[in-house]
């Protein structure tokens, strides 16, 4: 039930408030927009949104993502006010300040009721795509009892310029996510000033176009956004709601300018503000009859949440939805029996290949994960198992797909992963992490359990050429904090690395896989869960350890060959099979020196074999070290003869190794 209308004013007003208080205060921050769209959040958040703040990880709240992610002062606003236990008013006192939990940007892993991280626009959007996705996919599973709630998206004109708001809508319309509502913002300024200077586009247009209903609304008339929000909620579409809006509201000498998009307002401008808004109190403080307005409005999701939790107690599939939205995988989930078949009849495939085979085994004993592809599912091998396509008509499925929309689908993933209840896995190609890298990283920022499928991982994918064949992404990628990166060499190495990123509840996995067939290196029954190091020795020196050779993916055969040579002319060599940089540095110091002892390198030469850049291997074989890869781009022609071109062959490697031992 709404509140009269000048209560609702005094409470979008005191969003207004803090939103110039802490940015001034930080002499940092946005306040435009969190003034302008403050009647849009007073009655969405006050009497749409389904959410319980003392229950905030409630399965079946409402998902609402600040997709507009510098406006951070609205939903940390919206937090305090509405009653969650933070942030606390001297976190808002300390917005963007260390140890605020009032970042610049709203971080999911700082404040409960921050679904996702954002602030590179588009990204929230695209992310809560990905949220609306499994929220269908659970109510598939276990009904309306116990899975029926919405998204709801508070977007800018920067989140729908974006290129990413082509894919994420397109998708979204596709598969008619009518529990979608994204609220745009509709003030048509941007840092630059205003939007008439980068675009004309018909934004309205295009979201019907792509199958969205669209309704458009006033943002300071509550019965309008009122009427705007019903008219959404009654339609079996995604619905794009354009609020006009006036950026700054309540400024009154700055208000509609670009000049409140990203800079504290100022004292005097705030004192004007003040008066126009008939708001007395002190700075930080909220009137008592405001806020108990506020936390009056907790108590619908309150009941909501007692309901729910009634249903939930007598439903006979409590268990397996409480586990699949803790993350946890079942007891009984096990890829032992299969990987001991595969070391009982070795077989030599392409890693791609032995993803699938893999996935076949998961996708059996898992009921939670949900498969995917950017268009190219038979080069991924990414369907496997049994599973069928989640489209429009039928949301029960497990597989889905992306069309041409990498950085889509990566987005997607992560609201998926973030929503709980699915484990995303999607492919494309490994040279394409380069359109999903913004939210690869954001996976790993969110600590997300997002698994990358990214196949053709080398110059091994032959005639497609340098634009397809990837050179530094396998190191570029390394680069990002919290993201594992594995590379496997073989059916064995690429079951176990599925095993692994499935078990790594917060943090995504990259598995770079290749195109051509390679020879099953893992043959020993007893050598299990090697790659959880991260690098494990493969093969042990003969004669005298005079070269450790360590090599990755489809290098490992490689080095293996390499060391058969040396040790035919009397030189001892090891063979590290490096499956994973990040999980290796993570291990304690003697396992570490065990493997690369520090010593004197004109006493054991340390040998890196990767079939890309070289850049950084120096870490693992120290300057004195040999590196082995391609510093250049690939070239056109069978893989067979690019590797003998750019010297990945036992019979090119041996001689530079033996000239550098002979010094």
């Amino acid at each position: 039930m709404s509140l009269e209308t000048s209560r609702m004013v005094q409470m979008a007003n005191a969003i207004r408030a803090l939103s110039m208080d802490a940015v001034q205060a930080a002499n940092s921050g946005h306040p435009g927009m969190p003034m302008g769209m403050a009647d849009v959040a007073t009655v969405l958040w006050g009497e749409y949104l389904k959410h319980d703040p003392k229950t905030p990880d409630w399965a079946d709240r409402d998902r609402f993502v600040l997709s507009a992610g510098h406006g951070s002062m609205l939903i940390y606003a919206l937090l305090h006010l509405s009653g969650y236990d933070a942030p606390t008013i001297e976190d808002i006192r300390n917005f963007r300040q260390l140890g605020s939990p009032c970042a610049g940007h709203p971080e999911n892993f700082l404040l409960a009721g921050v679904e996702c991280t954002t602030g590179p626009l588009g990204q929230g959007l695209a992310m809560a795509v990905g949220m609306a996705i499994a929220e269908r996919k659970l109510n598939a599973d276990f009904g309306d009892d116990l899975v029926d709630h919405r998204t709801w998206v508070i977007a800018g004109d920067g989140c729908l310029m974006e290129g990413i708001n082509h894919e994420a809508i397109g998708l979204a319309g596709h598969l008619k996510l009518g529990r979608m509502n994204v609220l745009w913002d509709d003030n048509n300024i941007t840092i630059d000033g205003s939007t008439d200077l980068s675009t004309s586009e018909n934004i309205k247009a295009r979201y019907e176009a792509t199958g969205w209903h669209v309704v458009s609304c006033n943002g300071h008339d509550f019965d309008d956004i009122r009427r705007a929000l019903d008219e959404a909620g009654a339609d079996e579409r995604p619905s794009l709601i354009a609020c006009s809006t006036v950026i700054g509201k309540g400024a009154p000498n700055k208000q509609g300018t670009s000049a409140t998009h990203g800079a504290p307002l100022g004292d005097d401008e705030i004192a004007a503000a003040r008066e126009q808004l008939g708001w007395d109190a002190e700075p930080f403080e909220i009137p008592e009859q405001v806020l108990a307005d506020w936390r009056g409005t907790a108590e619908n999701g309150q009941n909501a949440y007692r309901s729910w939790l009634d249903r939930l107690s007598n439903d006979g599939r409590r268990a397996d939805f409480e586990r699949r939205m803790a993350g946890d995988l079942p007891e009984s989930f096990s890829l032992e029996e299969y990987m001991g078949k595969l070391i009982a009849e070795p077989q030599k495939v392409a890693t791609r290949k032995a993803s699938e085979m893999a996935l076949a085994q998961i996708n059996g004993q898992l009921t939670e994960t949900m498969g995917g592809s950017a268009d190219l599912t038979g080069s991924n091998n990414t369907k496997a198992g049994g599973i069928g396509p989640f489209t429009a008509d039928d949301y029960s499925g497990r597989y889905i797909y992306y069309g041409i929309r990498e950085f889509g689908m990566a987005a997607a993933m992560n609201g998926m992963a973030l929503h709980g209840g699915v484990i995303p896995y999607g492919g494309t190609f490994l040279v394409f992490t380069d359109y999903c890298r913004g939210a690869i990283r954001l996976s790993a920022l969110q600590e997300a359990r997002v698994i990358y499928v990214m196949t053709h991982d080398s110059i091994g994918l032959g005639e497609d050429g340098p634009t397809h064949q990837p050179i530094e992404h396998v190191q570029s990628l390394r680069m990002i904090p919290n993201l594992l990166v594995m590379r496997p060499a073989d059916a064995v190495e690429t079951a176990e690395c599925w095993d692994m990123a499935l078990r790594e509840k917060d943090r995504p996995t990259v598995l770079a896989l290749s195109r051509q067939n390679l020879p099953q290196v893992r043959n020993t029954p007893d050598e299990t869960g090697l790659c959880s190091k991260g690098a494990y020795r493969l093969k042990q020196a003969s004669a005298e350890r005079r070269v450790i050779l360590i090599a990755t993916g489809s290098e490992v055969h490689v080095a293996l060959e390499c060391a058969e040579q040396l040790e035919q002319q009397g030189i001892g060599a090891d063979v590290v099979s490096m499956v994973c940089t990040e999980l290796f540095d993570e291990q304690d110091e003697s396992y570490k020196a065990d493997l690369l002892p520090n010593v004197d390198p004109g006493k054991i030469l340390r040998v890196s074999i990767e079939a890309g850049t070289t850049f950084g291997w120096e870490r693992y074989t120290m300057a004195n070290g040999l590196n082995i890869g391609i510093d250049r781009f690939g070239a056109s022609a069978p893989a067979p003869d690019l590797f003998e071109k750019f010297g990945l062959t036992a019979d090119a490697i041996v001689p530079q190794i033996m000239n550098k031992l002979n010094g």
